[in-house]
């Protein structure tokens, strides 16, 4: 058995806690700005965040990344997103903003995993500091930490590979440089500058600078983290509404795929099997929620209805988890119709979560070569994406994936309402953390909170926050005794 490169994870953990600090000092310096009362818990928390840091760096400093494997890359990946999420509540707890563990920990970990979900009742009551603190550590989430670390650190060598590889969703990776380190410094640039655009276009509106760079980190993350306890629906501008809209959509693609539209490529862009899949899921979506608002009456208008779809519909396929309207009060139709839209949600290589639309559309073809291979058993049917053969070990990591992602999914509800949770606000949970989409229904639906939700829940909801994020596998296979020998 090799050994367990121990250094090499400490190191890059402390790495990614001296970058941390330097966005909790961003804080502190919006929180200063603002006079709030915030600003020294966000600035000793940023000294003690570089500390640890430091000192992992030291004990770490003569780690051997070339000796990095998979198994280093997974154990460091999850116990990101652990350590960061117990550093990140510190600000929280220590301000008395958010007085439990519990508490903070759930809000950290739906932050940095851009899920959305929240257990606050009065958002607005939260100093500046403390909401572009929120916001910031969605932003990260969105694009990953690890590929942030990769783009500002390229020594890491021999490691790079493996942890963008474990950090990285989707189910292949289109690396379109030649270096882990090049493909993470284009996409967080391509990141930020799409960013920098929707901050502009929102502040044009009628937002003020703060909120617009706020709710531009939150909607390029495919987040829903708002600084208004409404949400969307605080600033009755169908201007919002649009722009939010197309960027949360946006925020959903490969960008990758972006990438190469930035370079002249748009036939690759265009011509992509699973950007068309999506945009026509969203389009035929979008017609049939609209229609059912005019039908039910919960449209006053065909522009205000389509507007209304548009939004909800590309909030939660999307798993943004914005709000412009509380879909709960629409009926059941809604709500399964808007569950079966958080299930598969956006493209790889996007910041959305859920099962992605790569997924959706292996696991269509396989079946629909399983109906042909009826009618011809001797046919020899491969499934193709792009023009290329998905190899046999694909499509059976495919479905693996949905079947482990829907049994958790039905395990953890089970769970839930043993409980007291209803099976209604069980089920939305266990969908909206898994797939990182933020509101459910019910209770938890866009008009309430997870405030109410039993301790215990809350733990495990994180946990869901976490697998989902990093799609099951990198996080599963660690709790496998296979995985340590």
């Amino acid at each position: 058995m090799s050994k367990l490169n121990i250094r090499f994870i400490l190191k890059m953990l402390g790495f990614l806690l001296i970058i941390e600090t330097f966005f909790m000092l961003l804080s502190t310096v919006v929180a200063f700005c603002y006079k709030g009362e915030d600003t020294i818990y966000l600035f000793a928390c940023s000294l003690f965040t570089l500390m640890i840091g430091l000192i992992f760096v030291f004990i770490g400093r003569n780690a051997d990344e070339h000796k990095a494997g998979k198994k280093e890359g997974a154990i460091t990946v999850t116990l990101t997103w652990i350590v960061f999420s117990f550093f990140g509540m510190l600000p929280y707890y220590t301000s008395g903003a958010i007085p439990s563990v519990t508490d903070a920990f759930f809000e950290t970990m739906s932050g940095f995993t851009t899920t959305g979900a929240t257990i606050l009742t009065d958002i607005e009551a939260m100093p500046e500091g403390l909401l572009f603190w929120r916001s910031i550590t969605q932003w990260q989430g969105g694009m990953g930490m690890i590929v942030l670390t990769l783009a500002i650190l390229p020594m890491l060598g021999g490691g790079a590979t493996q942890l963008f590889d474990a950090e990285s969703t989707g189910v292949s990776h289109d690396k379109f440089l030649p270096r882990a380190t090049q493909v993470a410094k284009r996409l967080w640039s391509l990141y930020f500058g799409i960013t920098m655009i929707l901050v502009f276009l929102l502040w044009i509106g009628p937002m003020s600078l703060f909120d617009a760079v706020c709710h531009a980190f939150t909607t390029m993350a495919t987040g829903g983290y708002s600084t208004k306890q409404d949400s969307i629906a605080y600033f009755h501008s169908p201007y919002v509404d649009y722009v939010v809209s197309i960027f949360m959509f946006i925020g959903a693609l490969n960008f990758s795929l972006i990438y190469f539209l930035f370079k002249g490529k748009w036939k690759r862009f265009f011509y992509d099997e699973e950007l068309r899949a999506f945009f026509y899921t969203v389009l035929g979506s979008v017609a049939i929620v609209t229609v059912a608002l005019l039908v039910t009456g919960w449209g006053t208008g065909l522009e205000s209805s389509f507007r209304t779809a548009l939004f909800q519909v590309t909030t939660l396929i999307t798993t943004t988890g914005f709000t412009s309207e509380n879909y709960v009060l629409w009926g059941p139709f809604f709500w399964a119709f808007f569950l079966l839209l958080m299930l598969f949600c956006g493209c790889a290589g996007s910041t959305s979560g859920g099962m992605k639309m790569i997924r959706a559309l292996i696991l269509g073809k396989s079946t629909i070569n399983e109906f042909k291979k009826y009618s011809h058993p001797k046919a020899v049917l491969a499934v193709r994406v792009n023009n290329h053969a998905v190899s046999p070990d694909v499509v059976s990591k495919v479905l693996a994936f949905v079947v482990i992602y829907i049994f958790l999914l039905l395990s953890s509800s089970l769970l839930f309402t043993a409980f007291g949770m209803g099976f209604v606000e069980s089920l939305s949970a266990s969908v909206t953390c898994m797939s990182n989409t933020g509101p459910g229904l019910g209770e938890l639906g866009p008009a309430g909170s997870f405030a109410e939700v039993p301790c215990f829940v809350k733990w495990c909801l994180s946990f869901l926050m976490m697998t989902g994020r990093l799609e099951l596998f990198t996080v599963i296979s660690i709790l496998t005794p296979g995985f340590w020998k």
